[in-house]
C-alpha cells in the first residue's frame, strides 16, 4: 500500500510539476501542490526564497514568483542514506533556524549525512551531493579501511585526527560520516597448516597481539585460520613450510643478528643447515634467507669423493684443506663445503690401462718418499682411490698398432720425437703424443677421398675433407705406376717411392707437393698432387699460331707422353721431380717449336701439310730426313710420343666468315650438279614408262572390244532360245492341260528348280570369265610398265654415257669448278691468297675438305 501510495504521488507530482512549469511560464496564480511535493517561492520585495510543502493549493501573489517546483521530496528507504551539501542549520531540537529576514540558515561548504527519516524537502541553497544509496554491509572476515578527512570525535567519544586510519570490521553495516572516507576493503587472509603470513608495519603501531612494531618491521603469523591485518599492517605474502626428509636439508643464512626459534644466537651472515633432526616442517623466519635445498650425498662401496674446505668440530671451515670420504656413506655438505670433482667412481684398471699420478704434498707411499711434483704410473689390473696428497694427471690406455699404423711419441724430458709402429704401446709418465704439423694444402690432399689415377680431372676441386688425427703416423698409398718424393729435413736428403707402396713419414719427413698446370689452354697451379703419374698419358693444349702471311690460327693439340727411367737408379728417380711443373714447361716448349715452324710457311702450305709441319716441328728429322718417333726432355726423362691435331680454327672473325662462305658455296655447287643429274634421269625414265603405258592401254582396249562382241552374241542367242521355249511350252500346256492336270504342279516345280540352277551356273560362269579377263589385263599392264621402265633406263643410261663421253672428264670438272674458280680469282684480285671459313663452334678438318673440293669427282666408267 505504501509503495502504491508513493508511486501514485510521484506520478501526480510529475503531472503537477508539468502544470506548474506551464503555470509559472504563463504566470498562473493558483498552483496545486500534491502531498510529498514542494515548491520554492521567491518574494520579490524581500528577495527571500521559502519552501511551500504540499498538499496545498498555493495562490501566488503579485510580488511572488515560483522559482522551482513542484518537486518531489527526498525519500530515504530503510538501510539507505544520502549526502546533502550546504545543509540548513538546526537547533538542539532539530528545528530549522532562520535569519532575521526569514531565510533558512545554511552551513556553506559543509555536508550532512541523512539516514532513514520522513520525506523532507530541500531548502533553498541545499543540494544532493550523493543520491540515495544503500548502506554498505560488511561481511565476516572483511573490514573497511577508513581514513579521517578532518579532526573529529567519534560517536563513542574516540578522538580522530586527520589522516588517521582504522578498521571497521564485519559483520555489520557501515554508516558513513562526513569526515571519514573509505580507503579500501580488506579481506582476511586464510593461513593453512605449514604456512605463515608475512606482515610489514607501515608505521609504528601495535599488532593484534599487543606487541609494539616499528615502521618497516616484518614478522610472521603462523596461527592456522583467518587473519585480518590491521590498518597499519601490510601483507607481504605467504610463506610455505619446507618439508624436510632424511634426504633433504635446508641451507639457511642469517640476514641480521637475532635469536632463532631454537634459542640459538645467530650472527649476521652466519650459515647453517636445518635437517629433519631439527624440524620436520620448517618455516624460515623473516631474518632467515633460504640459500638452497641441500640433497643428501650418498656413496656406494665403489665410490669416493674429496671435500674442499671441510667443516671442523668448532663449526668453522678449514680453508685450503681436503678431506677424503670413501663409501658406503651418506652425508650432507655443510655450508662452505664443496666437492672437488663430484662423486667419483673407484678407478678400476684393466691389463691395458694405467694412471699417471702426481704428488701435491710430501708423503710416504708404501715406504717410498714422494716429494711434491713427483710423477709415477700405476698399471692395472687393480683398484685405485687417490689420497688427498696426490692427484690423477691422466688415464692412459694401451694403443694396439698394426704393422701399417703408428704414433708419434715425444719425450717431455729430452724433447726427442720418435715414431712407434707395429706394436701395442702405453705412454709412460714422461711421454706424450706429438701432433705432426703439415701444410694446409698437404692436409687437404691427404684427407681428400680422391684417387690420383681415376680422378685426375677432379684433383683441383676443393672437396670437404675430414680431420686427420695428427698424432698418428702420416701414411700415404702411392698408386700403381706413380712416384712420390719424401724429403727428410733433419738428414737433408730425399727419397723417391714408386707405387704401389705405402709411405709412412718419420717425424722430420715431409711430402714434396706437385703443382701442375691444367686446363685448355694451360694455366699454372691447377692440379695439386702428392704423387707423380709416370704415364703413358696425354695432355691437351690450345695454342695460337701465325703463318707467314699473317693468318692467325688456334690449334688444339693433344700430346701423348710418358716417363722413361730406371726405378733402380736413384739419380734417374730424383730427376723426375727436377722440373716442378713438367706439364706447363713441356707444353710451353712444344708450343714454341710449333709456332716457329708455322711462322715460316704460308697458310696454303700449312693448310695442305699441317700434320707434317707440326710433327716435324715437335719430333724433328733424323739422318734420312724422316720424322722421328719421339721427343725427349733430358731434364726429367719426359718423352713425347705422339701429337694429335684435334682442331684448327681461324682466330680472326673475318677470315673465319670468308672461309665459311667459300665452303658453303662449294657445297652448294656440288649439290646443284647432283640434283640436275638426278632430275634428268628421272625425266628419261618417266618418258619411257609413259610410252609403254600408252601402248599397253591400246592393246587392252582392242581385247576388251573383242570380248564385248562375243558377249553380245551370247546374249542374243540366249534371248531367242528363251522366247521359243516359252511359246512351245504354252501351246503344249494348253493342249494337254486337261490330260496332265495332276502332274502340272510337280513339273512346274521341277522346271523352276532347273531354271534356278541354270541361272546360278550362268552367273558363276560369267563372274569367272570376268575375273579371268581382269587378271589377264592387270598382268599384261604390269608387264608392259616393267618393260617400259627397263627400256627407258637403258635409253637414259646410254644417253648419259654418250654425253659424258662427248664432253670429256676435263670439261665436266671445269664446269663443276667454274663458280669456285671465279670466286677464287675474285679473292686473289682482292689480295687474299686463301681463306678458311667455319661456323666458329664445330671443328672442321680443312685438309679433308680441301681434298674433297679438288679431287672428289670419280673417274668415268667405260
Amino acid at each position: 500500500f505504501q509503495h502504491y501510495y508513493i508511486t501514485n504521488n510521484l506520478s501526480v507530482g510529475r503531472i503537477m510539476a508539468g502544470r506548474g512549469s506551464k503555470a509559472g511560464a504563463s504566470d498562473d496564480t493558483v498552483i496545486r501542490i500534491p502531498p510529498h511535493f514542494y515548491i520554492h517561492v521567491l518574494d520579490l520585495k524581500s528577495n527571500v526564497t521559502k519552501p511551500i510543502i504540499g498538499p496545498e493549493t498555493f495562490v501566488r501573489q503579485d510580488n511572488e514568483k515560483v522559482v522551482d517546483g513542484p518537486t518531489k521530496m527526498v525519500i530515504i528507504p530503510p538501510n539507505h542514506y544520502c549526502v546533502v551539501a550546504n545543509p540548513v542549520m538546526r537547533d538542539e531540537e532539530g528545528e530549522v533556524q532562520f535569519d532575521q529576514y526569514g531565510q533558512a540558515k545554511l552551513l556553506h561548504a559543509d555536508q550532512e549525512v541523512r539516514l532513514t527519516q520522513e520525506p523532507f524537502p530541500l531548502y533553498p541553497g541545499e543540494s544532493m551531493e550523493t543520491k540515495v544509496t544503500k548502506l554498505r554491509a560488511v561481511p565476516t572476515n572483511t573490514a573497511l579501511r577508513l581514513r579521517a578527512i578532518a579532526d573529529f570525535s567519534d560517536s563513542d567519544g574516540t578522538k580522530r585526527w586527520a589522516h588517521d586510519e582504522w578498521l571497521f570490521t564485519g559483520p555489520g553495516t557501515y554508516i558513513p560520516h562526513k569526515n571519514v572516507e573509505v580507503v579500501e576493503t580488506i579481506r582476511a587472509s586464510i593461513i593453512s597448516p605449514n604456512q605463515a603470513l608475512r606482515l610489514r608495519a607501515l608505521k609504528a603501531c601495535k599488532d593484534q597481539g599487543g606487541k609494539d612494531r616499528v615502521c618497516g618491521e616484518e614478522w610472521l603469523i603462523n596461527k592456522t585460520g583467518a587473519y585480518l591485518p590491521g590498518a597499519y599492517e601490510q601483507v607481504v605474502g605467504f610463506i610455505s613450510a619446507y618439508v624436510l626428509t632424511e634426504n633433504i636439508a635446508l641451507h639457511l643464512e642469517a640476514l641480521q643478528s637475532y635469536k632463532d626459534r631454537f634459542d640459538v644466537d645467530r650472527k649476521s651472515g652466519e650459515q647453517w643447515l636445518i635437517t629433519i633432526n631439527d624440524s620436520e616442517a620448517f618455516i624460515p623466519d623473516v631474518y632467515e634467507n633460504v640459500i638452497q635445498v641441500v640433497n643428501i650425498s650418498t656413496l656406494t662401496n665403489r665410490q669416493y669423493c674429496v671435500i674442499l674446505d671441510p667443516m671442523g668440530e668448532d663449526g668453522k671451515n678449514k680453508l685450503g684443506q681436503r678431506k677424503l670420504i670413501k663409501g658406503e656413506k651418506s652425508f650432507f655438505l655443510q655450508p662452505g663445503e664443496r666437492l672437488e670433482a663430484g662423486i667419483q667412481d673407484v678407478h678400476i684398471l684393466g691389463e691395458d690401462e694405467a694412471i699417471i699420478i702426481k704428488a701435491v704434498l710430501a708423503f710416504k707411499d708404501n715406504g717410498v718418499d714422494r716429494a711434491p711434483g713427483n710423477m709415477w704410473m700405476i698399471r692395472g689390473p687393480c683398484e685405485f682411490i687417490p689420497t688427498v696428497e696426490m692427484e690423477i694427471i691422466d688415464r692412459r690406455k694401451a694403443m694396439p698398432l698394426d704393422e701399417n699404423e703408428g704414433i708419434y711419441v715425444r719425450d717431455m724430458k729430452t724433447g726427442k720425437v720418435r715414431a712407434v709402429v707395429g706394436q701395442t704401446y702405453v705412454l709412460n709418465q714422461d711421454e706424450e703424443l706429438w701432433d705432426k704439423p703439415l701444410p694446409e694444402q698437404i692436409e687437404k690432399l691427404l684427407n681428400a677421398e680422391v684417387d690420383p689415377l681415376a680422378d685426375r680431372t677432379a684433383r683441383a676441386h676443393n672437396k670437404e675433407t675430414k680431420g686427420r688425427l695428427k698424432s698418428k703416423v702420416v701414411s700415404y698409398r702411392v698408386p700403381h705406376n706413380a712416384a712420390a718424393q719424401i724429403y727428410d729435413y733433419k738428414a737433408k736428403r730425399a727419397r723417391v717411392v714408386f707405387g704401389p707402396d705405402l709411405v709412412m713419414l718419420a717425424p722430420d719427413e715431409h711430402f714434396t707437393q706437385l703443382s701442375l698446370s691444367g686446363g685448355k689452354p694451360k694455366r699454372p697451379n691447377c692440379i695439386r698432387s702428392l704423387c707423380l703419374l709416370l704415364g703413358p698419358d696425354f695432355m691437351t693444349d690450345i695454342i695460337t699460331v701465325e703463318t707467314s702471311d699473317h693468318a692467325r690460327l688456334a690449334l688444339q693439340l693433344s700430346y701423348n707422353w710418358h716417363f722413361e727411367l730406371s726405378k733402380d737408379n736413384a739419380e734417374n728417380a730424383a730427376a723426375l721431380f727436377a722440373v716442378p711443373d713438367f706439364v706447363g714447361d713441356s707444353c710451353k716448349a712444344l708450343a714454341s717449336r710449333i709456332r716457329g715452324a708455322v711462322a715460316a710457311v704460308p697458310f696454303d702450305d700449312f693448310h695442305r701439310n699441317s700434320a707434317r709441319i707440326i710433327r716435324t716441328s715437335v719430333f724433328g728429322l733424323d739422318e734420312n730426313m724422316k720424322v722421328k718417333d719421339s721427343f725427349k726432355f733430358t731434364a726429367n726423362k719426359l718423352v713425347i710420343t705422339n701429337v694429335d691435331i684435334q682442331s684448327v680454327e681461324p682466330v680472326d672473325q673475318r677470315t673465319r666468315d670468308s672461309l665459311q662462305k667459300s665452303v658453303q658455296l662449294a657445297i652448294e655447287i656440288t649439290t646443284n650438279s647432283q640434283e640436275a643429274s638426278a632430275r634428268h634421269e628421272a625425266e628419261r625414265l618417266e618418258q619411257g614408262a609413259k610410252g609403254k603405258l600408252e601402248r599397253q592401254k591400246i592393246h587392252d582396249e582392242a581385247e576388251a572390244e573383242k570380248a564385248r562382241t562375243e558377249l553380245l552374241k551370247l546374249q542374243s542367242l540366249s534371248a531367242a532360245v528363251e522366247s521359243t521355249g516359252q511359246a512351245k511350252a504354252e501351246a503344249l500346256s494348253r493342249a494337254e492341260s486337261l490330260k496332265i492336270e495332276g502332274q502340272a504342279a510337280v513339273e512346274q516345280a521341277q522346271l523352276k528348280a532347273e531354271a534356278q540352277n541354270i541361272e546360278a551356273e550362268n552367273e558363276l560362269r560369267r563372274i569367272n570369265d570376268a575375273r579371268k579377263g581382269e587378271l589377264e589385263y592387270i598382268s599384261s599392264t604390269n608387264g608392259l610398265e616393267i618393260s617400259k621402265a627397263q627400256k627407258m633406263a637403258e635409253i637414259e643410261t646410254g644417253k648419259f654415257q654418250n654425253m659424258v663421253t662427248t664432253l670429256g672428264p676435263e670439261n665436266i670438272a671445269r664446269i663443276a669448278t667454274s663458280g669456285h674458280d671465279n670466286q677464287l680469282a675474285m679473292l686473289q684480285a682482292l689480295g687474299l691468297q686463301s681463306t678458311l671459313i667455319t661456323d666458329g663452334s664445330t671443328p672442321l678438318n680443312l685438309f679433308n675438305t680441301a681434298k674433297g673440293l679438288v679431287g672428289a669427282l670419280p673417274p668415268p666408267q667405260h
